[in-house]
């Protein structure tokens, strides 16, 4: 059974009180007035007993006169006492029903503030990635009662909550760029020991065997700080195609894995390095979690409900559905073999998420019949667009991403409900 809000039941609770003080009111007033009013008082009679009304009065029928009076004194009595139940029972009816609207706006007024304090959670959240939205305050005016002070505790506990994200993000950036240095001077030794004229064999595979476990820790480090950039909002925003983006970063791409393009203009607004991060990132995952033989790659860009659309699928390993959340944490990664054998961080679509929550869309993934990954990527059109439902992103339409009726011979099919992609 669906309980009551607090408001119904204050309200509830206002007109209970009010109509029982009626109804003690009501009762005492007739037991007073019952008490108060005399047994006998005095009538006028206009009729007299007999049926005869030739007949004068006199001693002798005067007990038959007095039964008389009293009876129609008894027949007012309880007349007045009816009439003053039923009038006051009336009139608290109507002030009663008047009660419960009065009880109705008086518990919205005062419910009000906790109104304000619940928009405000909700704002912060549905911003998408932690700690995104809790510069907000209530700043609730009025005063200092209950309410009150329970709105400054949520703003301190948002303060400490936002001073908190900022100092972990300004950690992560300055730890990131203080480490940039000492690899970069790492880099540079390693490269002039293994150049060096007349250096042995085995001094040149340790120094490779170096650089290579330098590069990888200068990419961590470079994910990091893309991740701390990327989960503060956008402010500077550049007018931009997805479509040019997602063929400048597939030209440099060097694999030997076909990949499928079907780049319809998507236009939308933000920051171009980011933008090309996340796609690179995209494809770099489609292409390093891969099958070692027959493996493709499709992408896909287009408008789609007022939204840029980006959708990045690939054959591979079998992702099970209640893992597929998970790959968007960071430093999470599946237990797949990779195509180029490297082992990666786990930062790639945590980036991408960033990434598209900064600029104000979002990103969902799929499993893929057959093996591998469907990553729809959702970013605002230059356009006018549709509000995003806060519980999941919408999803991509396949007929609208797909103009052709079908993939190419030996693709493999898409599962049903998923974006199919197509060569361009």
């Amino acid at each position: 059974m669906k309980r009551l809000t607090i408001r119904a039941r204050l309200t509830l609770v206002y007109g209970g009180l009010f109509l029982l003080a009626g109804l003690v009111l009501l009762a005492v007033t007739y037991v007073l007035v019952e008490q108060r009013m005399p047994a006998t008082f005095g009538v006028a009679l206009n009729r007299a007993p007999s049926t005869n009304p030739g007949r004068m009065l006199n001693p002798e029928n005067a007990e038959e006169l007095r039964i008389f009076a009293r009876q129609v004194q008894d027949e007012a009595r309880e007349n007045a006492l009816e009439t003053l139940l039923t009038q006051g029972g009336i009139a608290l009816a109507v002030v009663s029903a008047t009660a419960l609207a009065f009880g109705w706006l008086i518990a919205g007024r005062a419910l009000q503030p906790l109104h304000q304090i619940t928009g405000i959670a909700r704002r912060i959240a549905g911003a998408g990635t932690a700690g995104r939205g809790l510069h907000e305050r209530i700043a609730l005016d009025g005063p200092r009662d209950e309410v009150k002070e329970l709105a400054d505790t949520f703003d301190l506990m948002l303060e400490r909550l936002d001073q908190s994200f900022d100092g972990q993000r300004r950690f992560v950036a300055n730890a990131s760029h203080e480490l940039r240095t000492p690899l970069a001077l790492n880099r540079s030794l390693l490269e002039l020991a293994v150049t060096r004229p007349g250096a042995p064999t085995e001094l040149q595979q340790l120094g490779e065997t170096l650089l290579a476990v330098n590069e990888r820790h200068e990419r961590l480090i470079d994910g990091l700080l893309t991740l701390a950039d990327s989960e503060q909002q956008v402010v500077e925003r550049t007018p931009i195609d997805l479509a040019e983006v997602v063929g400048h970063v597939a030209e440099q791409m060097r694999t030997e894995l076909p990949v499928h393009r079907h780049l319809a203009p998507a236009p939308t607004a933000g920051d171009p390095v980011l933008l090309e991060r996340l796609t690179q990132n995209l494809l770099e995952n489609a292409l390093r979690h891969n099958v070692p033989t027959g493996g493709q790659v499709w992408i896909n860009t287009a408008t789609v409900d007022g939204w840029a659309t980006l959708v990045v699928a690939n054959t591979g390993p079998v992702v099970p559905g209640y893992e597929v959340e998970t790959m968007f944490q960071p430093f999470r990664r599946l237990r797949q073999e990779r195509v180029g054998g490297g082992r990666g961080f786990g930062l790639g679509l945590s980036i991408v998420r960033a990434v598209a929550t900064a600029h104000g869309g979002s990103v969902r993934a799929e499993p893929r019949h057959g093996g591998g990954l469907v990553v729809t990527v959702l970013l605002p059109a230059e356009t006018p667009v549709q509000a995003l439902p806060e519980y999941a992103p919408p999803a991509v339409a396949a007929a609208t991403l797909a103009p052709y009726p079908g993939l190419p011979a030996g693709a493999p099919a898409a599962a049903p409900g998923h974006a199919r992609i197509t060569p361009g």
